[in-house]
C-alpha cells in the first residue's frame, strides 16, 4: 500500500504503526523508501548502546527524552518508554533519515507523533464498535465492498455530527439509542 501511495506522488511525513508491524523487514522497507517513522516495539527486541552487547529493550534505563540505541539487524533508532496507569510498559522507536534530527528528537516529538498514532487507533476502534465494520454477514466481494463503504460513511456522519456539535462524542448516539430503548421497555413492561 505504501508503494502505491508513493507511486501517486505522495510522500508521508512520518509512518506510525504498532508493534505488530515493526518487523525488521518493514522497518528496512520504511528506511529504504526514506520515510521517517515511529513504531511500537516488543519488550524483547534486542538493542545495544555504543557497540556493546545486545540486550532486551526492557532491561534498559530509558530517560524521558529517549535513548539512542542500535536495533539489532536494523541500525540507529531513538527509543522511548511509556508506563500506563495500569502498570504496563510499552516501548517505541523513532527513526529519522536525518541523523541530526534523530539525535535532537525529544519527548515532545515523541508525544506529537504518538498523539497522531492514538487518533488512528481511536478511529479504527470507532469503526468496529460503532459502525460494525468487523461484523460481516456477507461473503461475496461486492457485498463486502458495500459493507465497508457503509461503515466508512456511517463514521463520516458521526464525525460531521461531532464537528457540528450535534453530539459531544461518537459514542453519544449509541448511548442515547440504548437509553431510549431501555426506557421504552421499562414503560411497556412494568
Amino acid at each position: 500500500m505504501i508503494e502505491e501511495v508513493i507511486g501517486w506522488g505522495i510522500k508521508a511525513l512520518n509512518i506510525t504503526t504498532d508493534s505488530w508491524y515493526s518487523s525488521k523487514q518493514n522497518l528496512k522497507f520504511f528506511r529504504d523508501k526514506e520515510l521517517d517513522f515511529g513504531v511500537g516495539l516488543a519488550k524483547n527486541r534486542s538493542v545495544r548502546i555504543n557497540k556493546g552487547k545486545y540486550v532486551r529493550i526492557d532491561s534498559l534505563e530509558i530517560p524521558d527524552d529517549g535513548l539512542i540505541v542500535e536495533l539489532k539487524s536494523f541500525g540507529k533508532i531513538k527509543v522511548f518508554k511509556r508506563v500506563f496507569k495500569n502498570g504496563t510498559t510499552h516501548y517505541y522507536a523513532l527513526y529519522f533519515t536525518d541523523e541530526k534530527k534523530l539525535e535532537e528528537a525529544n519527548r515532545q516529538d515523541f508525544r506529537k507523533l504518538f498523539t497522531i498514532h492514538w487518533g488512528i487507533e481511536v478511529y479504527h476502534r470507532a469503526l468496529k464498535q460503532l459502525c460494525n465494520l468487523n461484523k460481516f454477514f456477507v461473503r461475496k466481494t461486492p457485498a463486502i465492498i458495500t459493507h465497508i463503504f457503509c461503515a466508512l460513511r456511517a463514521f463520516c456522519q458521526l464525525e460531521l455530527m461531532r464537528v457540528k456539535e450535534t453530539i459531544d462524542n461518537w459514542y453519544e448516539v449509541q448511548r442515547n439509542l440504548y437509553t431510549e430503548v431501555a426506557r421504552q421497555f421499562i414503560i411497556d413492561n412494568f
